[in-house]
């Protein structure tokens, strides 16, 4: 689950982890009215969508008056907002957070992540911090230092000094960050976070260190835990076909090809994405009904895939294990009564009931073309939708 900038403060803020002064907006008039509270000029005004690269793509304005706040607000505030993490078709904007200016001296990376490959906590650091961050860690990876924390023990000062020599900090800047970065392990740990960062994270020219940035995403599997974190959800913000999936158990995420996928499993939804992209074909979504999928689910998921208009076919690829085959296709057969289906429909499927299945399918008088592996399969679906 993702949140705004303006809300992952208010948690940096819980942590004593130094922000700048500010507020968010809705309507330009709210904007001029916390720029107002600020106490002087400059203000930065700043689109609160869920993406990066806001300030590349024209959401993020400096503004030296209360009248050039309420003008930059009036632009910002309804406007498609298109940054590479957006796509081509952007994001509405709808509220921005306007916050004093600071008298940067030096901008820097700084960010929490999980390692699965070490099963330990990685805080990653750059000097080289700011908007082009990403062409930092593609050219030039090893200006990016990491320090990694074994969870068991939690963070030590010693990664704390790792952390700031990593980033030639001066010895006013380090005694300020360690105490910072304590208090976002603490926060990345206590919340489930998958991913803290900060961006830029900057030193002034008084040589105070503040959190310019903020960007906050948590495991969707602990949310249970975290019921404040819950009220931050933005479903404005959030892809609708994922949204409707969601409301269903269903692991969805939709894609920019045109092949439908439906399978059982991570795992094979991602060999199954795979394999079409070697047919020479695109997937239009990932779409995973689990193991222990109900007809029911079957048919929502089968719905959801058959809503989505760039979808141009579909490939239903199924192992029977938990997941028999013939309830799968009772799912398939019910979701074809009740929409209809007007592009062609691949079908592997292999394992448990999978004749029964196969007769389920056959004698429902729906035009399906089956396929006997997943080789054979993705070719098929990928020669229709060429």
């Amino acid at each position: 689950m993702k949140i705004h900038e303006y809300q992952a403060k208010e948690l940096f803020k819980k942590y004593n982890i130094p922000i700048p002064e500010g507020g968010v907006a809705f309507t330009p008039d709210e904007a001029n009215g916390v720029a107002g509270k600020l106490g002087g000029f400059p203000v930065v005004v700043k689109a609160q969508i869920h993406a990066g690269g806001r300030g590349k793509g024209g959401g993020v304005k400096l503004a030296k008056s209360a009248e050039e706040v309420k003008q930059l607000a009036g632009e910002i505030i309804g406007m498609n907002l298109v940054t590479h993490q957006t796509g081509p078709e952007g994001r509405l904007v709808k509220k921005v957070l306007v916050e004093q200016g600071l008298n940067i001296d030096k901008e820097l990376y700084l960010s929490i992540v999980p390692d699965r490959a070490t099963a330990k906590v990685v805080i990653m650091a750059s000097e080289a911090g700011g908007m082009d961050i990403e062409a930092v860690a593609e050219e030039t990876p090893e200006k990016i230092i990491k320090v990694f924390v074994d969870p068991l023990i939690g963070i030590q000062p010693y990664h704390c000094r790792e952390a700031a020599f990593g980033l030639n900090l001066s010895s006013a800047a380090i005694k300020l960050f360690h105490p910072m970065l304590r208090s976002l392990y603490n926060l990345f740990v206590d919340y489930d976070c998958s991913l803290l960062e900060i961006n830029p994270l900057v030193i002034t020219k008084e040589e105070t260190v503040i959190a310019l940035d903020a960007k906050i995403n948590f495991d969707d599997n602990a949310m249970f835990r975290h019921k404040d974190i819950l009220e931050y959800r933005d479903i404005d913000e959030e892809d609708p076909l994922e949204l409707e999936a969601s409301k269903y158990n269903l692991n969805y995420i939709n894609l920019d090809g045109n092949v439908g996928n439906m399978v059982n499993g991570a795992g094979l939804a991602m060999a199954t994405m795979d394999i079409i992209k070697f047919a020479g074909a695109e997937p239009a979504n990932f779409l995973d009904v689990g193991g222990g999928a109900s007809a029911e689910m079957v048919e929502n998921g089968f719905k959801i895939i058959l809503s989505d208009p760039n979808v141009k076919g579909v490939l239903i690829n199924i192992f029977g294990g938990i997941l028999r085959c013939d309830v799968l296709a009772q799912g398939v057969v019910e979701a074809a009564k009740k929409a209809e289906i007007k592009v062609p429909v691949v079908v592997r499927m292999e394992g448990t009931n999978v004749d029964k299945g196969r007769e389920i399918l056959a004698e429902s008088g729906m035009n399906l073309t089956t396929a006997v592996d997943l080789k054979d399969a993705a070719q098929k679906v990928a020669e229709i939708v060429n």
